[in-house]
């Protein structure tokens, strides 16, 4: 549909709703291509997306909480659980050291990570073993 319509705080160019919405430019066309994405066009004919257009595609998008918690389970079966002693967070990284049986396990994580797990001494938490590497679950 053919719209005389100025780029306002209603319309998004495709790049934009992309953006928003998390998704590539590439998507955002194959969608205003197949229908899937109404759109107006411009008279120079490049297609502008309503901002309302994009409110159910929103709701759709799970959080990073969402995700997050959709991927708890994990396939690993070494996975060792025991009682944080100490959280310790130095710039980028966090020393983390679990207290299993008694034997202690110590990996060196993001501080990043550390506090999105709000990590505390006291909790219990596991300690997920693949290879060499030791990755902390809390639970």
């Amino acid at each position: 549909m053919r719209c005389p319509i100025s780029t306002s705080d209603a319309f998004l160019k495709p790049r934009e709703a992309a953006a928003e919405l998390g998704l590539s430019y590439p998507t955002i066309k194959q969608w205003i291509l197949t229908g899937k994405l109404a759109t107006v066009k411009t008279p120079g004919g490049h297609h502008l997306i309503e901002r309302s257009a994009l409110a159910p595609l929103l709701k759709a998008k799970p959080t990073k909480a969402e995700t997050r918690e959709r991927f708890q389970k994990v396939s690993g079966r070494n996975q060792l659980m025991g009682t944080v002693v100490e959280v310790k967070i130095e710039g980028l990284l966090a020393k983390v050291v679990l207290s299993i049986g008694d034997q202690k396990i110590t990996s060196i994580i993001t501080a990043d990570a550390a506090r999105e797990m709000q990590l505390r001494k006291g909790q219990t938490a596991a300690a997920l073993i693949k290879a060499t590497e030791v990755m902390i679950t809390r639970t």
